[in-house]
């Protein structure tokens, strides 16, 4: 038996639900993590290795903690910190309880299981997490998906600092952050958007997180659109790159 063991946030669909299949596929148990039950339980029916599922909103503190409870001294290998959503729409417009609770999600439940996982990982001195942020956190900020880009670039900055601390410690602990643009899953429907990009499909996104996780990058980006947008950041003054990706949040729109 196995005694690879890897976490999964989100795992009920789109990528969470692709990381289960390819780390399956690679030998690792699986605790996955949602909150649809029907789709745990069908996805774990069809991996290659045992794969507990854990049905719980982890935008509520209490079932984080339970968790890492649940987990308890298992050594983890991999944790992907992958639940999160986001919306489109004007700031004054859009739904004052989906903004908390996509804060909720995609920053305090973030910080929380990075936090307690880090925790444990440092026990063997040993692990691979690996939070799942988005092209919106390499941007200066998302007129039109104001929250939603400000919570990546938490998740971005938080992992890049962490990341400074492990390796100033000497530690053998990696903390990476994946940056897709456009991936063709049900996050568009959930946003309320029609991607103006061109969408990469699921199943790269994670082959390339992975193998870029395992080369211990700090910052992954899986297609060249999005190392040019990484890029050109750089180098742009912040008024235009603003306009700039305005127009483009416009077009999810339909403006």
């Amino acid at each position: 038996m196995s005694n690879k063991f890897a976490v999964i946030t989100g795992a009920s669909s789109g990528m969470g639900a692709e990381f289960a299949r390819q780390l399956s596929n690679m030998g690792y148990e699986l605790l996955l993590i949602a909150r649809r039950r029907e789709r745990l339980v069908e996805l774990a029916g069809n991996l290659e290795t045992k794969a507990d599922i854990f049905v719980c909103d982890v935008a509520k503190e209490e079932d984080c903690d339970s968790i890492l409870e649940y987990i308890g001294d298992r050594k983890v290998d991999i944790f992907l910190n992958n639940a999160g959503f986001g919306d489109c729409g004007n700031f004054t417009e859009t739904d004052l309880d989906k903004d908390l609770n996509m804060i909720d999600v995609n920053v305090r439940a973030l910080h929380y299981l990075m936090k307690g996982m880090l925790r444990k990982m440092e026990v063997y001195n040993d692990g691979y997490l690996l939070n799942i942020a988005s092209s919106a956190g390499i941007l200066p900020g998302g007129p039109y998906m104001a929250t939603y880009y400000a919570t990546k670039a938490y998740v971005r900055s938080i992992s890049l600092a962490v990341n400074q601390e492990l390796r100033e410690a000497n530690s053998n602990i990696y903390v990476g952050c994946l940056c897709p643009g456009p991936v063709n899953t049900e996050f568009s429907q959930n946003a309320n958007v029609e991607f103006t990009l061109k969408g990469i499909s699921a199943e790269y996104c994670v082959r390339y997180a992975l193998q870029q996780m395992f080369k211990r990058k700090m910052i992954i980006l899986p297609s060249a659109t999005i190392k040019g947008v990484y890029m050109f950041n750089h180098i742009c003054p912040l008024r235009l790159a603003l306009r700039l990706t305005s127009r483009q949040q416009k077009k999810k729109l339909g403006r």
